[in-house]
This record gives C-alpha cells, structure tokens and sequence, in this order.
C-alpha cells in the first residue's frame, strides 16, 4: 500500500514537469502563429537575428531603395502580422535571399526582408501567407 501514494506522487511531478515544459512552447517561440492586430486575428511572427544594438526598418516597398517607413524600427522579439509576400532585393545578410513580407504593426505598415522573421521555410509559410 506504500507503493501507491509514491506512485500517485510521481505521477503528478510528472505531469507537472510536462505542463512546465509544455508551458515553455508558447506562440511566439513558433515561426508561424495565430495573434490579434488591431482586434483582428492573423498569422503573425516574431523578428529575430538583429544584431544586438541594431534594429530592423521597415520599408514602403520590398527593397531598399524604397523610403524608411516613420517610426517603423523593430527589435528581436517584436510580433509583427504578415499580410502577404513577394520578392524584391535580397538580404543584406544574404544576398540570394530575396523573399520580402509586407506586415502589419496595426498603427502602420511596411516591409521587410523575410530573413529577418521566424517564418520558417518558404516552402511552408507560402501555403499560409498570399502573395501580394
């Protein structure tokens, strides 16, 4: 009979170390996941590889060529909506790269290179985000 409560006891540490565990998997550690912009809910992602110091601007079209768009600098770990993609200058980290989202802040709009977003593989995130 002493068996048993050790058992239900190690039963619950189990379960709970998973919950924690589990707890850690949250949607903005995924590449691409369900958030509300604005009261509207869309596919969203996460910037990531920006040099510390340094930030990501977004841009009025696919390029950077194309105007910086006012006070659209973004940082590691800032949520952004996806609204669609297309292709335009490559990477400035990665030339060949030339796959661009135009996202969506809620209070403004913009561009940016898809190498800097936790979107995955393209040949994923094209069956969930449309071109534009």
């Amino acid at each position: 009979m002493t068996l048993r409560p050790r058992r239900t006891g190690a039963l619950i540490t189990a379960l709970a170390t998973a919950a924690a565990v589990l707890g850690l998997a949250t949607p903005a550690n995924a590449a691409i996941h369900r958030c509300s912009i604005s009261g509207d809910m869309t596919n969203c992602t996460t910037v990531t590889g920006i040099d510390p110091g340094s930030w990501l601007q977004m841009r009025t079209g696919p390029g950077y060529g194309y105007a910086n768009v006012p006070h659209g600098t973004l940082l590691n770990g800032d949520e952004v909506g996806l609204t669609c993609w297309t292709t335009g200058d490559g990477a400035a980290d990665n030339p060949n790269y030339r796959y661009w989202m135009l996202i969506d802040l809620g209070v403004r709009s913009g561009y940016v290179n898809d190498w800097y977003l936790n979107t995955g593989n393209p040949s994923v995130w094209q069956q969930q985000i449309r071109q534009c």
